[in-house]
């Protein structure tokens, strides 16, 4: 099957129709998300981030001349597809390790805080590969040297399998000890089985010592990270934490270290992502890219 190119118009200055219509959305839920009472985030969060995920696409189709959105519009709609069951599964973790939680969710029937939050789960992805994308252009990524080199070998793969069941083992069974471990174990696992399943995985590039793409996961969740904090403070419904031993030092909601768990949560992602492409059988080595040319 053909890629689904989809040829983007561009406006002023040579951005593009959907880059300022991201940018009109991010202005106005955020206006709205910050300023109205009631229960306006639960229907407002997916606009705002649409916006700034439009806008980040638009970005990246400017300085790199393609964008997720223009490669392939169906894999763009997919990737809302697969975020939402992707958060799903830690909100399932989260039952046990009870690390944050969601003011404001008495006020919605289980049928209608599924649906809304489904659809503010479904951006997650979606943000971080488009905020990924645009960092991989940055000189300084453009300018990391190869390094260590991780290879998608037997050995490797069993230890990378076997630590990902023992981390999360360790999690389940002492969460209040082990909870960090939710942002390991899953790519732990999921790594080796995207490498044994033939998809895409990360040791594609770690096996020849190129760290650019990790470095451009790393950066570009820390950015979505900080939007996705700042925008919650003043929202409703809106999320708090409860961090065991390290509930102190906020950054809006957040405690200061908390942000560390970003980084590994980024190859989560792409792991989970990779997977269920992968076995849909959905070509996507050349759609998402964080390894600069």
């Amino acid at each position: 099957m053909a890629e689904q190119t989809l040829s983007i118009p561009v406006l002023r200055r040579g951005f593009s129709i959907h880059g300022w219509i991201g940018l009109c959305l991010v202005g106005v839920f955020w206006a709205v998300n910050w300023g109205l009472e009631g229960n306006r985030t639960s229907w407002a969060f997916f606009p705002l981030w649409l916006g700034f995920i439009l806008f980040l696409d638009a970005l990246n189709l400017r300085i790199g001349r393609t964008s997720l959105l223009s490669r392939n519009w169906r894999k763009f709609i997919g990737l809302f597809l697969v975020s939402a069951p992707s958060w799903w599964l830690f909100e399932v973790f989260n039952w046990r390790l009870g690390n944050w939680e969601y003011l404001g969710r008495g006020q919605f029937t289980d049928l209608h805080y599924f649906v809304f939050a489904s659809l503010s789960f479904s951006t997650v992805i979606p943000a971080v590969f488009e905020a990924a994308e645009l960092v991989s252009h940055a000189p300084f990524i453009r300018r990391i040297k190869p390094g260590l080199v991780i290879r998608a070998d037997r050995p490797t793969t069993l230890l990378f399998f076997s630590l990902g069941w023992f981390f999360l083992g360790l999690m389940l069974a002492w969460p209040d000890r082990f909870f960090p471990l939710v942002w390991l174990s899953v790519y732990f696992i999921l790594e080796p089985v995207n490498a044994w399943l033939g998809n895409n995985h990360l040791a594609n590039w770690t096996g020849r010592g190129d760290w650019r793409p990790i470095a451009s996961l790393f950066l570009g969740v820390l950015i979505t990270g900080f939007f996705w904090e700042m925008w919650n403070y003043y929202s409703f419904p809106k999320w708090i934490y409860h961090v065991p031993g390290v509930n102190s030092w906020h950054l809006f909601e957040m405690p200061a270290l908390g942000y560390g768990g970003y980084l590994p949560f980024s190859l989560e992602l792409f792991a989970l992502y990779n997977l269920v492409t992968g076995l849909l059988k959905i070509k996507n080595h050349n759609y998402v890219k964080f390894n600069p040319e």
